[in-house]
């Protein structure tokens, strides 16, 4: 198995760990991963609900937690730590311009297309590179046009692309008669993405890997994956019941004691859909049940607190927190399949281990049939004869 390299930033694990918010990969997670070699991430999402006095000023209180999250990541790990930022977030920019102050190793931006940039960010880019930037997107076409815009008024072009598949966990880039449809499936997304970049690696001489995501369970979907031309994967799900998560004992026991049946799309109160885990809470939404919203500040600019039945920050914290009758949990279409609660490292281990087995499974069946079609050449040639 290759590592992973972004520039000049090289990973021992082709392996991204999935930035997840709220308050589920903070430092905890995001420094156990970079400590075996993956890439950890820090999700910045509403991550001053972290501070005390959230309620009297939001908008610094998530600049203060997410400049704390990092140093205390830097204090765990001499790994690569990111953070994955939303475009969705109304205080997008402020969140960029910490990660890059605070010399994060790279951001990785999703929830809308990371267009206008400010000028801190792009600053780095053309004098240090410092921060790599990793854009997520559901399609080539998207990919090329974040790649033509950055290239025609900054003259830089991100580093690296995530392509996320529809069996994501959390908020989806997908109408909902996309998400089960076959042509949006990963594997049949991900070759239009490469071919999308090519272009670019040509015109400015580098490669930019592409980083496949979505449903990423096991090492045998991990080996396909790159089999398709994918450099690394990002992985969120299997890392969710982990000791190191930063999420309560009750937030991963919903993994483990959860079932194919119980893993359910929902309509977020943000205008996306959402992949979770099925509670009662989220049943009682169903039913017409609301929450009342009294919104310190509007977290996202999708977002109508007026007519929505509960507020998504709130119940995702609670959730972080074991508060599940006020909360739920976000989770990939792969979550029932956890069976216990362990390490990072044991996890890692056992993906690298499935990853080598599938890899050597196939290289055997690919020598067997050169075998057979051998014998039976030779076989031909003889009753010609």
């Amino acid at each position: 198995m290759n590592g992973l390299q972004i520039g000049d930033l090289s990973a021992k694990l082709p392996i991204i760990q999935g930035g997840m918010g709220v308050a589920v990969s903070l430092s905890g997670l995001a420094s156990a991963v970079a400590n075996e070699g993956g890439i950890g991430i820090i999700s910045s999402a509403s991550i001053g609900m972290l501070m005390p006095d959230f309620s009297k000023n939001f908008r610094n209180a998530n600049q203060m937690a997410l400049r704390e999250e990092i140093r205390k990541a830097r204090e765990k790990t001499d790994g690569i730590i990111g953070v994955n930022i939303m475009v969705a977030l109304s205080d997008y920019e402020d969140h960029l311009t910490v990660a890059v102050e605070e010399k994060a190793d790279l951001i990785i931006s999703g929830a809308g297309l990371p267009i206008r940039m400010p000028d801190s960010v792009i600053k780095d880019k053309k004098e240090e590179n410092r921060t790599k930037f990793l854009p997520i997107v559901s399609s080539g076409k998207a990919a090329g046009l974040i790649f033509r815009y950055w290239e025609t008024h900054y003259g830089v072009i991100p580093d690296a692309v995530v392509v996320e598949g529809p069996k994501a966990g959390g908020h989806l880039g997908y109408k909902k008669q996309q998400i089960v449809h076959p042509d949006y499936l990963l594997e049949n997304i991900l070759p239009s993405v490469i071919a999308a970049l090519k272009p670019f690696e040509l015109r400015f001489g580098r490669e930019i890997p592409v980083i496949a995501a979505g449903g990423i369970y096991t090492g045998a979907d991990m080996f396909r994956l790159m089999k398709l031309g994918a450099r690394g994967v990002q992985i969120g799900t299997r890392l969710v019941p982990t000791f190191e998560c930063d999420a309560s004992v009750a937030f991963k026991e919903a993994y483990v004691n959860s079932t194919p049946e119980d893993i359910v799309l929902i309509d977020s109160p943000v205008g996306l859909p959402g992949r979770a885990i099925n509670n009662k809470f989220l049943q009682d939404v169903a039913a017409g049940k609301r929450n009342p919203v009294n919104c310190p500040w509007k977290c996202l600019k999708t977002c109508d607190y007026k007519k929505a039945p509960y507020c998504i920050s709130l119940a995702l914290i609670n959730a972080a927190k074991g508060k599940l009758k006020n909360g739920f949990v976000f989770a990939g279409s792969n979550a029932y399949k956890t069976e216990k609660i362990q390490s990072v490292k044991a996890v890692l281990h056992e993906m690298i281990t499935e990853y080598e087995n599938f890899r050597l499974a196939e290289n055997t069946r690919k020598l067997q049939n050169t075998v057979k079609h051998f014998y039976r050449k030779k076989t031909e040639e003889v009753v010609l004869s």
